[in-house]
């Protein structure tokens, strides 16, 4: 039974009735519920003790780091949720492709896929390949409780970029040049990704993940008729391929203010929203039957209390109309956050929006 559903004649899960899952479902809540991308690492002293000497991939295959990680910003800012700590490329490296993520640079592929032939590396993705997600996950949900815990993972085309570049590009243009050169090449590629990623993303479901949240952290470098053409369908077979689990599932990308319609249309049940579009013209840019969930300048942190809890107010007005609102980062939390200043943020939108 997933952590979404509460079918008649059974008792809901524990996180069902939380603030973040009825946010989800548009339903009325008893405070706008709070949680950060990027809340589990970078900005806590307790992270960096407790990876002291652990390189980020092998930190994602060991539950009880996971899980301590994971726990770390939940006990800390009374978050309304916890996410998974792990890396957009773990699945990738489950199934055998030579990467790794380098300190200041980020995930760098040994060698990248850019060919027919290079498709026959990525197999498919199996429970085994990640079973200490598996583990990680049941430790997570004894210890939560009624918080819900958020799985994620890399959309194809984030992926897809990683894998064609060798690392990090700003401006794709090895990625580009297939999908505008080799179109089915390009779809090829994105399909198995997608297969890859709904496994991925099956497993921490079925783990005991009560929602899941899509990053395509680099699909703001495209316009909007390409991405419709060439990277909707497999977004798309990702959320339908969990949508038989009934957990609410999010959409974020960044930099994608004139891709939040597609987004919401891939399958998303809320769309995640960047600080460059504020929420009352991302929900009409969404349109209606969509949770949004976003989205204060993560810049903001790094000045007074004054100045963050007025620009918070400026996000919880222009939230005031939507159907369903999470509060979040327009983007993730950065490495030399003030982590105080993140906890007094959840008290001030958990004040500001109490009923």
């Amino acid at each position: 039974m997933s952590a979404n559903q509460s079918p008649a004649g059974q008792q809901p899960t524990a996180t069902y009735d939380s603030a973040f899952m009825k946010a989800c479902r548009r339903e009325p809540v008893p405070h706008t519920p709070v949680w950060f991308m990027r809340q589990a690492g970078r900005s806590l002293p307790e992270y960096h003790k407790a990876r002291e000497g652990i390189a980020m991939l092998d930190s994602c295959t060991r539950p009880e780091l996971v899980a301590e990680i994971t726990l770390q910003p939940v006990r800390r800012h009374n978050v309304d949720a916890a996410v998974y700590f792990s890396d957009i490329v773990v699945p990738l490296k489950a199934i055998g492709i030579d990467l790794d993520i380098k300190p200041g640079v980020g995930p760098v592929v040994e060698k990248p896929i850019r060919t027919r032939a290079d498709l026959d590396r990525l197999r498919d993705l199996t429970p085994e390949d990640v079973s200490y997600v598996t583990e990680a996950i049941g430790l997570l949900t004894a210890e939560l409780g009624s918080t819900p815990l958020i799985g994620f993972a890399g959309a194809p085309f984030t992926l897809a970029s990683y894998l064609v570049e060798g690392g990090p590009s700003r401006t794709y243009e090895n990625a580009k040049a297939i999908m505008y050169g080799d179109p089915e090449l390009w779809a090829d590629l994105l399909d198995r990704l997608a297969d890859i990623t709904a496994a991925f993303l099956k497993v921490q479901i079925e783990a005991g993940a009560s929602a899941v949240q899509l990053f395509d952290s680099w699909a703001g470098a495209l316009a909007p008729a390409d991405y419709r053409r060439s990277v909707l369908p497999a977004s798309a077979k990702v959320f339908k391929a969990v949508e038989g689990y009934g957990v609410p599932r999010i959409h974020f990308g960044v930099g994608t203010g004139e891709l939040l319609g597609l987004m919401g249309e891939a399958g998303a049940d809320v769309v995640g929203v960047d600080w460059r579009v504020p929420l009352d013209e991302a929900a009409r840019r969404v349109g209606p039957g969509k949770a949004l969930q976003g989205n204060l300048d993560p810049t903001v942190l790094f000045t007074s209390t004054e100045v963050v809890e007025a620009k918070t107010r400026e996000v919880l007005d222009a939230a005031k109309g939507l159907e369903g609102h999470i509060f979040n980062l327009g983007h993730g939390v950065m490495p030399s956050t003030d982590p105080d200043s993140l906890t007094r943020l959840v008290e001030y939108v958990h004040t500001q929006t109490g009923r």
